[in-house]
């Protein structure tokens, strides 16, 4: 099982560093466009944690290999997903996906969302593995992921998943 957790606002520091980590061009394929590194900086300082939920991938040390941002407004949940190069292709990228979705089901969000760059493989992979419904135009993706009902079992889950996360976490921390 791959463990994800939560992050709050003490965490807006390592969020960053993740964030300044990924390559121009994984910056590019996660934001969109080339964005500086002020850019990234004032986005994460903008991060409403109470609002939005933000996820994390713990690596080996205390930084962040992995992080979702979903941001909700007005019922709607959109979300934002970078893993760092040395950290892919071990289904962490999914594994935040599916905890943000969760996190959404237990908020009683009914529609996931997920933007891309239609030339982002690795995103578009992830999506189309989670049943995301895919509309591309113009070298953009609009992924879609319309959510169950939630139920005991995701409450169960989501909680199950929060608590080993910060059982982790505080291991690693030692």
């Amino acid at each position: 099982m791959i463990s994800t957790r939560r992050l709050n606002g003490v965490d807006r520091g390592a969020l960053a560093v993740h964030l300044l980590a990924l390559s121009r061009e994984d910056r590019r394929l996660r934001f969109g466009g080339h964005l500086s590194d002020d850019t990234v900086r004032d986005y994460v300082a903008r991060i409403d944690f109470d609002r939005d939920a933000v996820f994390g991938f713990p690596a080996d040390d205390p930084s962040l290999g992995g992080a979702a941002h979903l941001a909700i407004v007005d019922g709607v949940a959109e979300l934002g997903l970078s893993v760092l190069a040395a950290y892919r292709r071990r289904g962490i990228g999914t594994a935040l996906l599916q905890r943000a979705s969760d996190f959404a089901r237990s908020q009683s969000i009914r529609t996931l969302h997920a933007r891309c760059l239609a030339e982002n493989a690795a995103m578009m992979h992830i999506v189309r593995k989670s049943g995301m419904q895919i509309v591309t135009r113009r070298g953009a993706a609009e992924a879609h992921l319309q959510l169950p009902p939630l139920d005991a079992r995701a409450m169960a889950a989501e909680f199950l998943l929060e608590s080993l996360a910060l059982f982790d976490s505080r291991l690693k921390t030692r």
